[in-house]
């Protein structure tokens, strides 16, 4: 938990930066990069969390990874690096897009299903989530067949979890606790 708002804060202040140097858009595609980046490669992820690996080839490999990205962006990867806090960069970076969209007056509406969504749903999700946030929303959707049905809907911090592993979650330890 303190990682992510950790995390978060980085997020933040790597955001003030941008929208100080006029940079938010070139910031927003290192940090898909950095997302798509790190979530598509195990062993990157492995390298950034292993306590073996000393900071300095972390930062060294991250910068040769994300050659040509922005100084801020380079500059996050260096401080994250002497902080001891580089294993956070892909939560930082996730942080930081959904900062930037809130910023543009967007959302990004993480909805998680067994199925894909059809056309018809996405609207309905859509509209209704449009009208709680109050801002322009937009939908990506996640396939989890282990949430077997149902679908858990997050939007920036706020999660709803109608999903079916849950409410059998919830009625296993109803059950149990009344034993």
């Amino acid at each position: 938990m303190s990682d992510s708002r950790a995390a978060l804060r980085y997020a933040k202040a790597i955001l003030d930066l941008a929208v100080e140097n006029k940079a938010t858009d070139a910031l927003e595609k290192d940090m898909q990069n950095v997302v798509g980046t790190i979530s598509g490669s195990a062993e990157l992820r492995e390298m950034l969390a292993s306590p073996v690996v000393k900071g300095s080839a972390k930062k060294e490999a991250l910068l040769s990874v994300f050659k040509g990205s922005h100084s801020i962006t380079e500059g996050t990867i260096s401080m994250l690096v002497s902080n001891k806090r580089v294993s956070m960069l892909n939560e930082v970076a996730s942080k930081y897009l959904i900062l930037n969209e809130k910023l543009k007056g967007k959302d990004i509406a993480h909805v998680t299903t067994a199925v894909p969504l059809t056309a018809d749903l996405e609207k309905k999700i859509l509209a209704k989530v449009a009208e709680m946030t109050g801002n322009k929303v937009s939908i990506e959707n996640k396939i989890d067949e282990s949430i077997i049905g149902g679908f858990v809907l997050r939007v920036g911090d706020l999660q709803y979890d109608a999903s079916i592993a849950n409410k059998l979650s919830s009625l296993k330890r109803e059950f149990t606790s009344s034993l």
